[in-house]
């Protein structure tokens, strides 16, 4: 939807079918998760479920393991 110079603000719709993959967020990080499910594990073991209606801040540097369960799209913000 929009990207800065060096694509920093970046925002836009990330859409994903089930899965699991590892994943390591570069820069700060808020999603608004507008449809499906999904489950994020950090490396040190939290465990953040995902859902319609629901707001994730990822800090810059959070890594660790998505599972998606269901189709999932979300409206994201990278700073």
């Amino acid at each position: 939807m929009h990207k800065g110079p060096n694509n920093q603000p970046e925002s836009g719709i990330w859409v994903c079918t089930p899965g699991r993959w590892r994943l390591s967020i570069p820069r700060d990080e808020l999603c608004h998760f507008v449809a499906g499910r999904a489950t994020y594990r950090s490396d040190f073991g939290e465990m953040i479920e995902v859902s319609t209606g629901t707001v994730v801040m990822f800090p810059a540097g959070w890594r660790g393991e998505c599972t998606v369960h269901e189709t999932m799209r979300n409206v994201y913000m990278l700073a």
